[in-house]
């Protein structure tokens, strides 16, 4: 069996779709908090368990003995090491054959604070024996265009990046390099960095922006701690608005770019320029 968890996310929904291209449903199995989320998979066949990652006693029978298995990483930030403990924990008891996890670029050097659960998952996963994977996934390209639309009302996009370059890619792009990893071989215990191939800052994000919208954007560069407090303005909840801000620093110190190009080895084609997923979101209104 092919085992996600976290499959009703972002990035899981793609894995999924990505999954059942290459192997039978009765093959795929999704560990998910609310099994209502995943009815239409379901109803095509793939096995939908109920878990809880802060009631590791829900995690048993999640996993069978030969299973491959990815770890989406949990998406609340301050508590994910300790789930992740759990699902590796019912992994290593289970016997799983595989166990891919994804990270975040360059996990054990990263001087983001956002890498600290996931190095210390890396290490838990080492120390459990089980044979991994590490896909440390870059920034997404969708970490800047799903916030389009109030950039063009305001004309303005702030952040505390500089001119440090970040290399995005699509939640589909590391999606489909995770589903190429799960199915196929020679992996185990192997460490991917994936990001986009090309690189941009965000003052040509907001060129680019402007070119194609046709509306004056401009960037405004702050201090982290004002963008942190920009952030908590519209709504951004303290810890979190901190998180973002901190991540701009360490993009500005170019702990967000790649030139390894990895990623499009992984999928087998070239990773798509930012320009293209910036014209697809103002299609999308």
């Amino acid at each position: 069996m092919f085992v996600v968890t976290g499959a009703t996310g972002k990035l899981g929904q793609f894995v999924i779709e990505g999954l059942l291209k290459k192997v039978p449903a009765s093959q795929v199995a999704v560990a998910v908090r609310d099994p209502g989320k995943a009815k239409d998979w379901a109803a095509r066949g793939v096995q939908v368990r109920k878990v809880d990652y802060d009631r590791p006693e829900t995690l048993n029978g999640a996993f069978g003995k030969g299973d491959t298995v990815l770890l989406i990483s949990a998406n609340e930030v301050g508590k994910r090491f300790p789930q992740h403990s759990a699902v590796i924990e019912a992994a290593k008891k289970a016997g799983v054959k595989l166990l891919a996890y994804t990270s975040i670029l360059r996990a054990d050097k990263s001087g983001l604070s956002l890498a600290g659960e996931h190095k210390a998952t890396e290490e838990a996963i080492r120390a459990s024996g089980i044979p991994f994977v590490f896909l440390r996934n870059g920034w997404y390209v969708e970490n800047y265009t799903e916030h389009i639309a109030p950039a063009l009302q305001y004309g303005v996009v702030q952040g505390s990046a500089k001119d440090g370059r970040v290399a995005t890619a699509t939640r589909q792009e590391y999606a489909d390099a995770a589903v190429a990893v799960l199915t196929g071989t020679g992996h185990e215990n192997q460490v991917y960095e994936l990001a986009g191939d090309a690189s941009f800052t965000l003052p040509e994000y907001v060129a680019e922006l402007s070119r194609q919208s046709g509306k004056p954007v401009k960037y405004v560069d702050l201090p982290v701690a004002e963008f942190s407090a920009a952030l908590q303005q519209v709504g951004v909840p303290k810890p979190f608005a901190d998180t973002l801000a901190d991540a701009d620093a360490g993009l500005s110190r170019g702990e967000l770019n790649d030139t390894s190009r990895t990623l499009s080895r992984l999928i087998g084609r070239p990773t798509a320029p930012f320009g293209q997923a910036v014209g697809a979101a103002l299609k999308q209104g």
